[in-house]
């Protein structure tokens, strides 16, 4: 190695650290960009083919490293569409080309970002910081079924009403129920009688319907305990109130051979606009049996249907009662205790507010009170993704060093509100500039002593 070699090779050391303060400098330029991932700079010694006694120290170039993997700190914002993705992953995204005829079009490719301060832009487009348009999967409020692939658009149109189908219902029976007629020295005082009625209400063995006059439902209403009470809706979204009552028409014996079970039935009333006792109570269908133990033992199904289910003159068709496996028992207790009480119907709503939970679902929350998912959101994982190329606007582009994307969050979680701010770290960066400084300026020493030393060569011949 001469002087003018050790020139050359302080000149590469002059380029790799400037190449380095680069780094650092966009580094600390973005240390407060939303999804940003610092760049660090590694250094390579390039040594020429040199005899093993006759080897130098060589001249060095710098690279870049991506640091796509290290993830930023996850900070809460005000903004219930802003996401980060917790763990690995990308958002797909894609980028505005233009406007024809007032609808935006975008990029036929996509490119992939972890920049999540997503905002609904004038058209609904859910747009970030960089001007990238997040992807996912569009879904029919009312089914709930994929319409379409691409920018996700949320639109402000009202909300379909949806008459009921399902009742999810669970709840214990109490062994002895304390209806107004009940006495604890009168046997059987606990059941519904066959007796008093115009026509038997009962049903002890298999289904069948059965009406209890307004003249019975006093009767009826004695030999009773309160069932489920709820809301319902019609087709248009009218809201009907269903009221019940659950009465126990046989008690089972346990010692008998065979064994015989208790009995209960379900009535509800048909007009809530008088008087409970004023009213009809139609028996639901079904006798629910149920064993020493408590346990439901028929139906053997976990739902019942209630045929023609009609309120105030109001058919709301066949209505399903699911009480699921273990959902009705009868154990021990003096009144019925409700568990679980929904139904699938709701009246027209308007877009009240967006959010998007852990699953990554855009869901609407609408002035009905009902709570719909929209829209799927778009994430994907990369085998490498530092081999990502990046773009401008937080955004990077696959390459065949990041191999292809894998659909899924795979492990990851979305965190909603939230936003995944810069990894970059100031004090490790300043410090990185202060190392970088001093070799810089090293490097130029080296410079000015190989000057020193060609002068004074030089000078022998003067």
């Amino acid at each position: 190695m001469d002087v003018f070699t050790a020139l050359q090779t302080a000149v590469s050391g002059l380029k790799a650290q400037a190449f380095s303060l680069e780094n650092i400098s966009g580094n600390i330029a973005n240390s407060q960009t939303t999804g940003y991932k610092r760049v660090d700079t590694n250094f390579v010694d390039l040594v020429a083919e040199q005899a093993p006694n006759r080897q130098v120290a060589g001249s060095v170039a710098a690279n870049s490293r991506l640091t796509t993997t290290i993830q930023g700190s996850i900070n809460a914002t005000e903004v219930p569409t802003n996401i980060a993705i917790n763990g690995p992953g990308f958002f797909v995204v894609q980028t505005k080309t233009g406007d024809a005829n007032n609808q935006t079009t975008f990029s036929s490719g996509n490119v992939y970002t972890r920049r999540g301060d997503f905002a609904p832009d004038k058209d609904g487009y859910l747009r970030n910081g960089g001007g990238a348009y997040l992807t996912g999967t569009s879904l029919d409020p009312v089914t709930g079924r994929a319409t379409s692939e691409g920018p996700i658009q949320i639109s402000t149109s009202t909300l379909p009403a949806k008459a009921t189908s399902t009742i999810n219902y669970a709840a214990n029976l109490p062994k002895t129920p304390a209806t107004k007629n009940y006495s604890s020295t009168v046997a059987g005082s606990e059941l519904l009688p066959a007796t008093g009625f115009a026509t038997d209400p009962r049903i002890t063995t298999g289904t069948g319907t059965a009406t209890v006059a307004p003249g019975d439902a006093s009767k009826l209403l004695a030999n009773s305990i309160n069932g489920p009470s709820l809301t319902a809706y019609t087709a248009s979204g009218a809201p009907v109130t269903i009221n019940t009552v659950w009465a126990k028409v046989a008690n089972g014996d346990a010692s008998a051979t065979p064994a015989t079970n208790d009995v209960w039935n379900l009535f509800y009333q048909n007009n809530n606009a008088v008087d409970s006792s004023a009213s009809t109570w139609t028996n639901a269908g079904t006798a629910f049996a149920f064993n020493s133990s408590g346990q439901l033992v028929t139906p053997t199904t976990t739902s019942v249907s209630i045929p023609n289910l009609t309120v105030n003159g109001i058919d709301l068709g066949a209505i399903s009662v699911a009480y699921g496996a273990g959902g009705l028992t009868a154990y021990t207790a003096t009144a019925a205790t409700t568990r679980t009480l929904t139904q699938d119907g709701y009246s027209a709503g308007q877009l009240n507010s967006v959010s998007i939970n852990a699953e990554g679902e855009v869901v609407g929350s609408y002035s009905n009170g009902n709570s719909v998912a929209l829209a799927k959101v778009a994430v994907v994982q990369f085998t490498n993704p530092d081999g990502l190329k990046a773009d401008s606007a937080g955004n990077y582009r696959q390459t065949l060093e990041s191999g292809s994307p894998r659909v899924g969050l795979n492990g990851a979680t979305i965190e909603g509100s939230n936003v995944e701010q810069s990894n970059t770290d100031i004090a490790s960066e300043f410090s990185k500039m202060i190392v970088t400084q001093q070799a810089y300026s090293a490097n130029t020493k080296v410079i000015s002593t190989a000057q020193d030393m060609m002068s004074s060569l030089i000078n022998i011949i003067r």
